[in-house]
């Protein structure tokens, strides 16, 4: 058995299709949170059709209180926007400095301890025995602390003495792969890209050819690394983009 972090984003969408049809896991479930990001209608939407189309399950986890702790961009906070907003959007560049402007306090640390006492119930309930995947990849020479190969390390070492029963891992297979390279894996395992959302924000929907396609703002440091990814990969990038 196998629990995957899943945000409705490349990454991550990607793992769950290579999990299901080239490690060919079985008794796959997602695990979706809901931390007050302002991108959940989208999020959630891709995770939906993802999840009928690979027909696993998702287990949707509220995690509201997230964002009374953060100041990050993607967070409501008290219904409004993080101490960030679209207009100066266009003033945000990659860079390390900036990850601040994305960071929410703690969220990889406590969504796979989270994950892990899913693991440990369904363990005590069933014996099945559930590795937690997480879909982090490389983040060059500015990489947030939180998705490095030295943190999956750290956070593994806190699992036996996290649980009482069972034998769990967090596994990171994407850890050392840039994003055009987990776009040519997706391509060849023929994911739909337009299932998929990477945009800090919500943007809304657009239906083409009758089908309802999450809409890209195009111009925060997420939505450009997905263009770049899909250009330097050679695919067809089927996103809307606002800009």
């Amino acid at each position: 058995m196998a629990l995957v972090l899943v945000s409705g984003g490349l990454d991550s969408v990607t793992l769950i299709y290579y999990l299901k049809k080239v490690s060919h896991k079985k008794d796959l479930q997602i695990i979706f949170f809901d931390y007050n990001q302002r991108a959940y209608p989208e999020e959630r939407y891709c995770i939906s059709m993802i999840s009928q189309i690979l027909k696993v399950p998702v287990s949707y986890v509220d995690f509201g209180f997230l964002s009374d702790f953060s100041t990050s961009m993607i967070n409501n906070i008290g219904g409004k926007e993080g101490i960030f907003n679209k207009e100066n959007l266009e003033n945000v560049k990659d860079s390390r400095d900036s990850n601040q402007i994305w960071w929410v306090p703690a969220r990889n640390s406590l969504f796979l301890l989270a994950s892990l006492a899913k693991a440990e119930s369904i363990f005590i309930k069933k014996r099945k025995c559930n590795d937690i995947y997480i879909g982090l990849k490389s983040e060059g020479s500015a990489p947030m602390k939180d998705t490095t190969q030295e943190f999956i390390e750290e956070i593994n070492k806190l699992v036996y003495y996290s649980v009482n029963s069972g034998k769990f891992r967090f596994i990171a297979p994407f850890i050392d792969k840039d994003k055009d390279e987990i776009i040519k894996i997706g391509d060849k395992l023929g994911l739909p890209f337009h299932f998929t959302y990477s945009c800090y924000i919500s943007n809304g929907f657009q239906r083409r050819n009758k089908v309802k396609i999450p809409i890209h703002c195009g111009q925060c440091s997420n939505c450009l690394q997905r263009k770049k990814a899909f250009y330097w990969a050679n695919v067809q990038d089927p996103s809307v983009y606002l800009k």
